[in-house]
């Protein structure tokens, strides 16, 4: 199943370290946390990955046409039959990924319904490029193939500062709203399995954010369920989640990591 990651953002509230490169190429350790995201899907057995590049995109270009060359010792020969030899393997050595230029200012709807043609199954899997989480992604695509909606979320508890969810007993979504004032409950941890009928709802979208219209639309109805997911999420959205990430990870107690 493809894995959709929306790249493409500003991060404004990380200007300090985004204002030269994407903010899914912060580091985490000596990866980009696009790089732990990937991981997460992989692990699980997803490893065709859709990038909906923008802001910077090329960085993240940059990144992934020299992977082997940053992964590998290598040997160069210098002479006038240059030659290069890599001598060891990575362990990303079997993913596909397809880097989509999503514009520079489009928002999440857009980015989305950019990269159809390169979706070939019913199914896909969503997320954002600034956020780890030790997901079940294998539960969330059951739960979602379950109850047959559109758009199946993973609802989380909030580390704080986000908006909320009005849930049912059944999981269903009845009211979706994004960062209001009050802040309680579950909220949106992206994480997302949907049907490709969603598409059908992005049709000239480029200044939508998909977690405005599309997503209340489909709440109201009845198209969007939450799968709960109550261990470990962590989004990346201030200095001080940044600084959080790294030290986690840097003490060998980063739950995200799940190879």
């Amino acid at each position: 199943m493809k894995v959709v990651i929306l790249c493409g953002g500003k991060g404004t509230r990380l200007r300090e370290e985004t204002e030269f490169r994407p903010k899914p190429m912060l580091p985490i350790g000596n990866r980009p946390i696009l790089w732990h995201i990937m991981k997460i899907y992989a692990s699980q057995g997803h490893k065709d990955f859709v990038l909906c590049l923008g802001y910077k995109g090329e960085m993240i270009r940059e990144y992934f046409r020299n992977y082997l060359w940053m992964t590998s010792d290598v040997t160069l020969g210098l002479g006038r039959k240059p030659s290069v030899a890599f001598h060891s393997c990575h362990g990303e050595e079997d993913w596909n990924v397809t880097l989509v230029d999503t514009g520079e200012d489009t928002l999440t709807a857009g980015r989305i319904q950019r990269i159809e043609r390169y979706i070939d199954g019913e199914e896909f899997l969503l997320t954002y490029g600034d956020g780890v989480g030790n997901v079940d992604v294998g539960a969330a695509i059951a739960f979602h193939r379950k109850h047959g909606r559109m758009l199946t979320l993973t609802a989380v508890h909030p580390p704080g500062r986000f908006g909320e969810l009005g849930m049912a007993d059944d999981d269903m979504v009845r009211t979706f709203n994004e960062k209001p004032q009050a802040e309680a409950g579950w909220i949106n941890g992206g994480f997302f399995v949907s049907s490709r009928r969603i598409f059908g709802r992005l049709a000239n979208t480029d200044r939508v954010m998909f977690e405005q219209e599309p997503m209340r639309k489909l709440a109201a109805e009845g198209e969007l369920m939450a799968f709960r997911h109550t261990g470990f999420w962590q989004p990346m959205d201030t200095y001080t989640e940044y600084a959080l990430l790294n030290r986690l990870w840097q003490e060998g107690q980063a739950p995200w990591r799940t190879w």
